[in-house]
């Protein structure tokens, strides 16, 4: 049997949606586990929607998630020739004939299939009639002859056996009346030119499949073997369309997502290998194979996309996250700068406490990063004249610890709650909101340390005891 080769086929006409990226990693991940190839082939003939932007979107968001392909994209609008020559062949061969149906005879007979409550099937009007009866006035399209007969069985990797009546394929259009071939014909084509081993797809596309079987059959070709993968649901159970919330990859990383754990959860998502819940990327490829793939639809869990998350922030290491989060910030936030990563660095093991996102890191961090302290207007509230007292006090203790540790700092608060009959809340919450803007946030004791004797004494002077 020849190499197995897959390959993933968007249309650059929008952002990658998330059922898009998991059919992705799943031929990816086959091809890699079979050592074969994964090729990328943009679907760009809608001209008036394909944009080159959303192909340069659609790579980089493969590619962040850690999805190459190999060899260059193939580019389906550079092979429209090659369709319309195979078009010719089915007519020479009598496997597809010239439709001159008018548009509104068309639209009668779907009306009467509606009126009947059946679903629409061309009525293969001109499937025999000789082409010396042809209307000179009406350019036609080109039909496919589907077979009428019998039955077909797709032996689908995933589905098991799927058996349909031939009769219930229409004669589907393969040419358009402008020349241009349509998703069937064109895809058939470039799976068999690519020599694709494998077609591994959403199970939407099981009636296509079908059809395009037909053709192979039709042309004399080898054909591939099918996966239809059961497609993702919203967590009420319903498709998940382009218009859902978190539907793209960029939804996601935006709020701080990271690609290992987004991977990993899409990985989980209809997919299972013994009990195993997190894998490395070396571990899915040896694991993944499509026996483990389930029939039943999956539903998108953001809850879980977030503790999967949580679990890479709180496991990977440190310098690594940090690498995570100065990307994060220069795309989404604001540049981390050398001098503030200084302090970040050493003060993730408390920035990233209960953090799920890159997003809660960055919130937990934002005292560090931004030189200008912005208050909360309800939180400065709690800077009253009695607040001012004990922060002015802190900050002249602060002059006399060398190092600052919990250790130090530690008495002088202590010193503060027995001198001003509070509790530690009532002195840590103003020092908090003096030095990061909020009463929220890490804790007191290393919000100091992370900024240092002589940031903190800027801060505190600066802004409250002028």
């Amino acid at each position: 049997m020849s190499k197995v080769a897959t390959r993933f086929a968007p249309s650059p006409t929008g952002a990658l949606h998330i059922g898009g990226v998991r059919t992705a990693l799943f031929n990816w991940l086959f091809s890699k586990n079979q050592k074969g190839t994964f090729h990328l082939r943009i679907e760009d003939t809608d001209k008036e929607r394909s944009k080159d932007e959303h192909k340069i979107q659609i790579i980089k968001s493969l590619k962040w998630l850690g999805i190459e392909h190999d060899g260059e994209e193939y580019i389906q609008s550079t092979k429209i020739n090659d369709h319309i020559d195979v078009v010719n062949e089915l007519l020479k061969n009598g496997k597809a004939y010239k439709c001159y149906c008018s548009t509104k005879e068309i639209e009668e007979q779907k009306k009467r299939a509606r009126q009947k409550k059946l679903p629409y099937i061309y009525n293969r009007k001109w499937r025999d009639i000789p082409e010396s009866e042809a209307p000179k006035d009406i350019k036609p399209v080109i039909r496919f002859k589907s077979k009428i007969e019998g039955s077909s069985i797709l032996k689908d990797l995933v589905q098991g056996d799927v058996e349909i009546n031939n009769n219930t394929i229409e004669d589907f259009i393969i040419l358009r009346n402008d020349g241009t071939p349509t998703y069937n014909l064109s895809a058939t084509v470039d799976d068999h030119q690519m020599n694709m081993t494998h077609i591994i797809r959403g199970d939407d596309h099981k009636i296509n499949t079908f059809k395009q079987i037909q053709i192979y059959l039709a042309m004399n070709w080898d054909l591939p073997k099918f996966a239809h993968i059961p497609l993702i649901h919203t967590i009420e159970g319903k498709k998940l369309s382009k218009r859902d919330n978190a539907s793209t990859l960029d939804d996601y990383s935006k709020i701080g997502i990271m690609p290992d754990a987004l991977r990993n959860y899409l990985l989980r998502l209809g997919w299972s290998f013994e009990d195993k819940e997190i894998f490395t990327l070396k571990e899915s490829i040896e694991n993944f194979n499509l026996e483990g793939i389930g029939k039943s639809p999956s539903k998108l869990d953001m809850s879980r996309i977030l503790s999967m998350n949580e679990y890479y922030i709180k496991n990977i290491e440190e310098n690594e996250l940090y690498q995570h989060l100065v990307e994060y910030c220069e795309i989404y936030k604001e540049k981390i700068y050398p001098v503030k990563g200084v302090k970040i660095k050493p003060s993730l093991s408390f920035l990233k406490n209960k953090a799920k996102t890159l997003e809660d890191i960055y919130n937990n961090a934002k005292y560090i990063i931004l030189d200008e302290v912005k208050f909360e207007v309800e939180d400065f509230k709690l800077v009253d004249e009695k607040a001012k007292n004990i922060i002015k006090e802190f900050n002249n203790n602060l002059s006399s610890i060398e190092n600052l540790n919990k250790e130090s700092l530690e008495p002088v608060v202590n010193k503060l709650i027995k001198k001003y009959e509070t509790n530690f809340k009532g002195v840590g919450q103003p020092l908090r909101v003096a030095l990061t803007g909020s009463k929220f946030g890490p804790g007191l004791y290393d919000i100091v340390i992370s900024l240092g004797k002589e940031e903190v004494k800027k801060r505190l002077e600066s802004k409250i005891l002028t």
